[in-house]
């Protein structure tokens, strides 16, 4: 197992150097220009000052690889600095800065990350949480009544649009009842028993609706995957030995069955960095959802190349922590 991991995260290296070349590409690449959004009023020899400034005047290559050391060196030696207090050689680091604020594009990242994980972090806990017992349960009970009240609320959460439903609960909860606020607040400071409650309070619509969605994906895997489980020869011989019920079913078909599950809970890992763009939208969430549409719509060429590559790293990180969950829930699997 060891082996394999590392040979896997020796393979993800190219994996992503590829995956950036074409993303720093494509979206060099594209007709945009940093500088449209300055006033009329500036010279043209200005104008050209600050397109040096920012590089553009160099190669498509050069800029490249400037932009991949920044990314993975001066970056991660920034935020190691300002977590520990410690300094890491001597002179002023270039940073990855934004066209739209000329701030660095990490620090907008990290300014935006505890919203999404507050909000789209804890959905995808809850989702998973609830949905694994839905699943064991319906599939046991195959055709009750609870298995049938699971598969309609299932494909309702999973064919509704969310940012149908998130308008819906806004209408319901937040117009009618007056029980929750309609719009997110990340202003709100949370140091006293009062803004926890309102922390809460805020964060239950939009939480809602992305667990509703996660449940509803999430528990029809495991239903299908228990169902191909519970009819295997090795079910039938732990219940003619004797075993109880009990373990039969948690011990020995759960943990096969969670094998496929694995792979959907792992893959949508990632998407918990990258926001849930509706959702947030509707319930005006600053997260990184908003933040990657805000870089799109303003033509923010730096933002989005680093948040669509950080976005691919956490696939690929994911990937592999998905196929070592395989050896750990089926010993039959080996990695040679």
């Amino acid at each position: 197992m060891f082996t394999f991991t590392v040979r896997r995260l020796l393979f993800a290296v190219p994996t992503l150097l590829a995956i950036s070349f074409i993303i720093f590409a494509l979206l060099d690449l594209a007709p945009s220009d940093p500088l449209s959004d300055l006033p009329l009023t500036i010279p043209p020899e200005v104008r050209e000052q600050i397109r040096l400034a920012m590089g553009l005047d160099q190669p498509f290559i050069i800029r490249y690889f400037k932009w991949l050391q920044q990314f993975f060196i001066n970056e991660p030696l920034n935020i190691f600095e300002q977590i520990t207090g410690l300094t890491v050689g001597s002179g002023e680091r270039m940073r990855v800065l934004s066209w739209a604020t000329r701030s660095p594009v990490v620090d907008l990242i990290v300014q935006r990350l505890p919203q999404t994980l507050w909000v789209v972090g804890l959905s995808y806990l809850f989702g998973v949480l609830i949905a694994i017992p839905i699943g064991v349960i319906s599939a046991y009970r195959q055709y009750s009544w609870f298995d049938q009240i699971g598969t309609f609320v299932s494909m309702v959460g999973y064919s509704v649009p969310t940012f149908f439903t998130g308008v819906l609960l806004i209408v319901v909860f937040s117009s009618w009842l007056q029980w929750f606020p309609s719009i997110y607040d990340t202003t709100l400071v949370v140091n006293s028993w009062h803004s926890f409650i309102l922390q809460v309070k805020q964060m239950f619509l939009p939480v809602l609706v992305l667990t509703l969605f996660n449940v509803s994906q999430i528990s029809r895997f495991v239903r299908a995957s228990m169902l191909d489980n519970l009819n295997m020869d090795y079910v039938r011989t732990a219940r003619a030995k004797g075993v109880k019920e009990k373990i039969v079913l948690l011990v020995h078909v759960l943990r096969n069955s969670l094998i496929p599950v694995v792979t959907v809970i792992a893959l949508g890992v990632p998407t918990i960095f990258s926001g849930a763009i509706i959702t947030e939208q509707v319930f005006r969430v600053n997260g990184l959802g908003q933040l990657l549409i805000t870089a799109i719509q303003g033509a923010d060429i730096p933002l989005v190349q680093t948040l669509t590559f950080i976005f691919a790293i956490l696939i690929v990180l994911f990937n592999l922590i998905a196929d070592v969950l395989y050896g750990i829930l089926d010993p039959r699997i080996r990695y040679e």
